[in-house]
């Protein structure tokens, strides 16, 4: 139960160390947004490689060059994925979520809430955790792609220019 064999423990310690190295190695060659947070697929593929690691180093069952290939595996896809989405609008679409206008000048928009499934005190709670306590400079409030709030404050052009970028990738007005 506690221990049974050094050969398991040896196991665990050289597959550890190849399997991190070709993890790390497979990641640079990818690049940073690999292990990005900015869409669902993103997180997806983050969670799929710590899993993989994790059989690839406590199960016997699975070879360290499978382990390998299922690394490489996730990250061609993600890579591809990535690249599909910047070379095509309708592939993004279909992968990437939209920005939402939570909050807008002094209002929190009741149907976004409501579809996004997020509630004015999460909001308050994303406005406090930003540093900012009084509301009434908070310009708006979107839910990002990647499940963050942005918290827009201040009424200059940039603000305000920030805010129409948002909007137009929400497809609102």
């Amino acid at each position: 139960m506690f221990f049974d064999s050094w050969y398991d423990l040896w196991r665990i310690f050289v597959v550890g160390i190849l399997a991190y190295v070709g993890l790390v190695s497979l990641l640079r060659v990818t690049g940073k947004r690999t292990l990005s947070k900015m869409n669902a697929f993103d997180l997806v593929v983050t969670v799929a490689l710590g899993s993989t690691l994790a059989t690839v180093l406590l199960s016997s069952d699975v070879a360290l060059v499978e382990g390998l290939l299922a690394f490489a595996l996730l990250c061609g896809l993600q890579y591809a994925v990535a690249a599909a989405s910047v070379h095509s609008e309708r592939f993004q679409s279909i992968i990437k979520a939209k920005p939402s206008l939570l909050f807008h000048d002094g209002r929190f928009i009741g149907p976004m809430l409501r579809e996004e499934r997020v509630t004015e005190e999460e909001i308050l709670a994303a406005v406090r955790s930003q540093g900012h306590a009084d509301l009434d400079k908070v310009l708006a409030v979107v839910l990002e792609t990647d499940g963050s709030f942005s918290v827009l404050t201040g009424s200059g052009t940039s603000a305000r220019s920030a805010l129409r970028t948002v909007r137009r990738e929400a497809g609102t007005s």
